[in-house]
């Protein structure tokens, strides 16, 4: 129906007739000549119509916005002073010979505007096919199209074969709840939901694939935030007869290469690497924004010589810390600012949020306003010559549990950086390695830190001597402090594999019964292999530069895990139930 696009529309064309499909984003009526802009997937082009062409006017006329129209007409050179340079279409026009309307429109729930639609999520993802007609949102998803397509080919050329793996499979643990499907042809049983397609690809290894991946979507029944979604899309990728070199250099030149075509951006000839130990010790989290260049430093042995107990209880107790973490030029924030600062690091199970402003650090104790100085006079010089503290600086404290030192100043690290906008850099990727095998709960109990096909590095007689002191041989790709992908050496000798079942709780019987068909393949000639998965979804957001994954998903759901578009989840009818032979428990009142 149509000739070009929009967006396609240049000098080139002028006294060229055409025919455009789209949508009314504009309509004006300037003293008897209407002015319609019309916008398609590849932008918007002026379209000037004249009531001498009096069907054409008396269509344009009557047309509202987000009205389809199919448009005819010849491409001119704007007049002069009415061109825009900015613009991909500015210096050209349409004069309108025949205007049709394709389909009317209901006044839309919100204005089209090119940015920074001002509604709610909820309104926008209940009318999502609005929203995405947004050349925001178009461009966005542009590019999604652009990198899946850059990814295939990079992976094609070196070797890797697109295979798909099933959907309906069985529950396994991974680290999430699984969403469960009912099976109507074996009643009561039930097939899960894949998290990722974990054990099939390293049952592709032993198969001989070799060199494998897949975009791949994956569930995952957990609570949500703005770089989590129930169903996401990975970019899997496996090979055998590799080591964690071979993968990491691999997996860094695509992503170097493909910001380098997409974006036109170079990133570091070699990504920086940072064991998870000194990650979690100088910045308190495994993903650290590298941006940022606030530090986390241990004042423990300071700590446990004050009278303090606020202070020395954890310095002295082997499971506790105390940390600073020095902000140059934070002495300007307000008390406002600060309480608001200790509301935010109670999120994460901070009782309180100590500080310091260095007004005159020559002054000595006169120039530092607190109100913990006075229980730190004996050890105050040493602390502010290990900090490096100048004049206008502040000084924040977190003393408790190390976990949860290490979650609230790191996440107080990254708040200050976005609202100090402190970042030194553009794009700064990092990979994270020597991860341990197991992470412990307060309880004491032992949970894996990725998961349990993640190969130990060490041999299986010392893994079993000293199991919770082992590291893994994963890896972690991170990019401005979200964790673009994970990856590890996989276990490919059964042996391994069953030691590791052993720690985590997992009975030969439990293993059989959820792992078996992987257990049994292990004993056929596997080959070793690992791999690593990146995140699309979120690859897609920092790539666009979006603020959440829902913006760079078609059709995404809350942070309820609803869709409001098609009203899903929702209930299925007694029939339906029935055939599952499934009955629906009454909720507990």
């Amino acid at each position: 129906m149509r000739s070009h696009y929009c967006g396609q529309l240049n000098e080139s064309l002028v006294d060229q007739h055409v025919t455009l499909c789209g949508w009314v984003h504009r309509r004006r009526d300037h003293g008897g000549v209407i002015f319609i802009d019309l916008r398609d997937r590849d932008g918007i082009a002026q379209v000037v119509v004249n009531p001498d062409m009096a069907d054409a006017f008396a269509t344009a006329d009557r047309s509202r916005s987000e009205y389809v129209l199919k448009v005819e007409g010849l491409v001119r050179l704007r007049p002069e002073g009415t061109r825009n340079p900015d613009m991909p279409t500015g210096m050209i026009e349409v004069v309108a010979e025949h205007v049709q309307v394709l389909n009317e429109s209901k006044t839309p729930p919100f204005q089209l505007e090119e940015h920074n639609v001002k509604v709610g999520e909820d309104i926008r993802l209940k009318h999502r096919y609005i929203d995405l007609r947004r050349p925001e949102m178009i461009e966005r998803f542009r590019m999604r199209s652009r990198v899946t397509h850059f990814v295939r080919n990079y992976l094609e050329e070196h070797g890797f074969l697109d295979v798909e793996t099933p959907i309906l499979t069985r529950a396994t643990p991974e680290g999430a709840r699984d969403y469960l499907v009912p099976s109507r042809t074996h009643p009561g049983e039930f097939f899960a939901l894949p998290q990722s397609p974990q054990l099939f690809k390293q049952l592709l290894m032993v198969s001989g694939f070799d060199r494998y991946y897949q975009v791949a979507k994956c569930f995952r029944d957990e609570d949500l935030r703005a770089d989590r979604q129930p169903e996401f899309t990975q970019i899997d990728i496996e090979a055998s007869f590799i080591d964690e070199e071979a993968i990491m250099s691999i997996t860094e030149d695509m992503i170097r290469n493909l910001f380098k075509n997409v974006l036109d951006v170079e990133l570091p000839a070699k990504f920086d690497r940072m064991p998870y130990s000194e990650a979690m010790h100088r910045f308190g989290s495994d993903k650290p924004d590298m941006r940022i260049p606030l530090e986390m430093i241990d004042i423990s042995d300071l700590m446990s010589r004050v009278d303090f107990k606020v202070f020395s209880g954890p310095a002295k107790d082997d499971n506790g810390r105390v940390a600073a973490l020095k902000v140059p030029g934070g002495a300007k924030l307000s008390r406002k600012e600060i309480d608001e600062y200790t509301n935010f690091v109670s999120i994460y199970g901070a009782k309180g949020l100590a500080w310091i402003k260095v007004n005159d650090r020559k002054a000595g104790l006169d120039g530092l306003q607190s109100p913990i100085v006075k229980f730190m006079t004996d050890v105050i010089d040493e602390l502010m010559e290990r900090l490096d503290a100048q004049d206008g600086d502040i000084i924040f404290f977190g003393a408790d549990r190390t976990r949860i030192v290490n979650e609230a100043l790191g996440a107080l690290r990254v708040r200050l950086g976005e609202d100090l906008n402190l970042y030194t850099q553009r794009w700064a990727p990092l990979w994270v390695v020597d991860f341990p095998t197991f992470e412990k709960d307060d309880s004491g109990k032992l949970s894996a830190c990725h998961h349990p096909f993640t190969a130990p590095a060490c041999s299986v007689e010392e893994f079993r001597a000293n199991p919770g002191d082992s590291l893994s041989r994963a890896y972690d790709m991170v990019l401005n402090g979200t964790e673009l992908g994970g990856g590890s050496i996989r276990i490919h000798e059964q042996d391994m594999q069953r030691a590791v079942f052993e720690v985590l709780g997992i009975s030969e019987e439990e293993a059989e019964e959820k792992f078996g068909f992987l257990l049994d393949a292990l004993q056929y000639g596997a080959p070793p292999h690992g791999g690593l998965a990146f995140g699309l979804d979120r690859l897609v957001m920092l790539m666009t530069g979006a603020s959440t994954i829902r913006d760079v998903i078609a059709f995404p759901k809350t942070q309820s895990a609803a869709c409001p578009l098609t009203d899903a989840p929702g209930e299925v009818s007694e029939a339906q139930l029935k055939e599952l032979n499934l009955r629906l428990r009454k909720r507990d009142a």
